[in-house]
Parts: C-alpha cells; sequence; structure tokens
C-alpha cells in the first residue's frame, strides 16, 4: 500500500493540474465570446452565426459535423471533458489508496514459475488506463456519433441520388426535384436535415455554388463531397444537370459494390486473428495434451525409479 506522502503528491499534481486546465479552459471560452462579438457586426456572418467559426475552430466543426450544432455543444463537451478528467483523478485516488493495485501486484507473484512478473506491468498501469477512459468518453461518444452519422448518409445517398436523376430526366429543375424528395423523406435523417439547410441558403439569396460548397462542408463525407463537386462544375459549365446525376447515381452504386466485395475478400483476414486466439489453443491441447501427459508419466516413473535405486 503507497504512502501518505506518495498519495498526497499525486492528488497535489493531479489536482494542480485540473485546476490549470480549468483556468485555461475559462480563458479561452471568454476570448471565444469575445471574438464572436467582435465579429457579429458583419452582417453576412450574423446570418449564418450558429456556425461562423467552422472553418476557424476545430472542435465546433468537429461537433457540428457530428450532429452537435446547438450553440452551448462546445462548453458542454468541454464541461464534461474536464468533468471525466476529476473523475479519473478521483478513481485514481481511491485505486492507490486501497491498496488494490498492491493486493493484485502480490496475487500476480504468487503464481509459480514467476509468469506473474510478466503481467506485473499491466497490473500498475491499469489505473491510468481507467482514468484517461473516464476522461475520453465525452470524445469516444461524440466519435461514435459522428460514424453513425456518416453510416446513415452513406445509406440514404443511393437512393436519393437516383430519384434527384429520375425526376431531372423527368424535366424537373435540380431545386424542384430536391424539393419532391424532401417532402416524401424522414425529417430526422441527417442527410434531409442538411439538405433542408441547403434549401434554406438558397432562399436566404446565397448563389448555387456557395451553397452547394456550404453543403459540402457540412456534411463532410467523401461520397457526398463527390456528388456535390460535380453538381457545382455541371452549374458552372453549363452542362446537362439530369446526365450528371445519373452518371453520380451509376458510380455510387459501382463504388458500393466494390466496397462490399472489399469487405467481403477481408473476411478470411479479419477471422485469422479469432482463429488464432479463440481455436488453436483448444486443437493443440486436445492433440499434445495426452502426449505430454504420457510423457510426464514416463519421466515421473523414471525419476522414482532412480531415487529408488
Amino acid at each position: 500500500m503507497p504512502s501518505t506522502a506518495q498519495l498526497v503528491t499525486i492528488l497535489s499534481v493531479w489536482s494542480t493540474v485540473g485546476f490549470a486546465s480549468y483556468f485555461a479552459l475559462r480563458h479561452w471560452l471568454i476570448r471565444e465570446q469575445i471574438v464572436g462579438r467582435l465579429a457579429s457586426h458583419d452582417t453576412r456572418g450574423a446570418a449564418e452565426s450558429p456556425h461562423a467559426d467552422l472553418n476557424r475552430n476545430f472542435i465546433v466543426r468537429w461537433l457540428y459535423i457530428s450532429g452537435f450544432r446547438a450553440q452551448s455543444a462546445q462548453a458542454v463537451f468541454l464541461a464534461l471533458t474536464l468533468l471525466g478528467f476529476l473523475l479519473g483523478i478521483g478513481f485514481l485516488a481511491v485505486i492507490y489508496w486501497s491498496g488494490a493495485v498492491t493486493q493484485f501486484a502480490a496475487l500476480l507473484r504468487l503464481i509459480p514459475g514467476g509468469v506473474g512478473e510478466v503481467f506485473l506491468p499491466i497490473a500498475w498501469t491499469s489505473p491510468w488506463f481507467g482514468g484517461i477512459l473516464l476522461t475520453l468518453l465525452p470524445t469516444l461518444y461524440v466519435r461514435a456519433k459522428r460514424r453513425k452519422r456518416i453510416q446513415h448518409i452513406e445509406q440514404d445517398l443511393p437512393l436519393t441520388l437516383d430519384l434527384l436523376a429520375t425526376l431531372a430526366e423527368a424535366g424537373l429543375s435540380f431545386d424542384s426535384a430536391l424539393d419532391r424528395i424532401l417532402q416524401t423523406q424522414p425529417q430526422e435523417r441527417p442527410l434531409i436535415e442538411d439538405l433542408r439547410l441547403f434549401q434554406v441558403d438558397i432562399l436566404a439569396g446565397r448563389s448555387r455554388i456557395e451553397a452547394l460548397r456550404r453543403l459540402m462542408q457540412r456534411v463532410d463525407v467523401p461520397w457526398f463531397s463527390i456528388f456535390v463537386s460535380a453538381i457545382m462544375h455541371a452549374e458552372q459549365v453549363g452542362s446537362s444537370l439530369a446526365a450528371t446525376l445519373r452518371l453520380q447515381a451509376d458510380d455510387l452504386r459501382m463504388r458500393r459494390r466494390e466496397r462490399a466485395l472489399a469487405m467481403a475478400m477481408a473476411i478470411p483476414v479479419k477471422l485469422l486473428f479469432p482463429l488464432i486466439v479463440c481455436f488453436l489453443p483448444g486443437i493443440m491441447t486436445a492433440a499434445l495434451g495426452p502426449i505430454v501427459y504420457q510423457i510426464v508419466q514416463v519421466l515421473d516413473s523414471f525419476l522414482k525409479g532412480a531415487l529408488g535405486g
């Protein structure tokens, strides 16, 4: 069990780091608020006020494209990260104060043959991994939401492209076709939400190229960025929008087919590790166990005979 001086040192270091992080976070938030107020005189910036600093602030942009688009998203995320950091400090203090690490290390040393000595670094570092995990919980949650959002967009994009191409070939303009699609799709889907923001940008007076560029920045998915780039190119050069949409829909289907084939071909490689870890020890035990047992019996009888003689 660690001494009182060691515990006081650990708590002092972590408390100092916690207070320093709190004051740095507070100073940064105050600075961000002042910069936002100074930039509020720009009318164009005021029109896009909730998300005017997407290109300037990495955390705001990351939270925005992950679906957390409230004004207080950044402050809540940083506050939860700080809370997780403090919980990690408390977790480490409780673990070291209770002596669980020392007891676990003592149990490992009792394993015969010195095998437990190999796992001592795991016993020493596992509390720190727990503290780091508590600190990173908000980050991991936002990352999971971002991956889920990308998955939903990639699921909805092929159908949306097919519908856009079909309606454009029927003679509707891009805006009319998009409006028809948005009326029939679920409102809570991420792709539909961003396309509605694109319509809002158009109604606010922005040009189609600028609205498409903002749409590409909001979604930030490679497949969708390729589609938006093709639409922007067709808009600039004046080519047929229906042909562009149909070509993009066919290309997207081909990309999905190639991706599915690549995932299917990667299955044997992914199965290799669980086969080695889970099945190979059992197979080796079943195949070599009787042989090893007979060898041990022969050696035991030989040693008994030699010592008895």
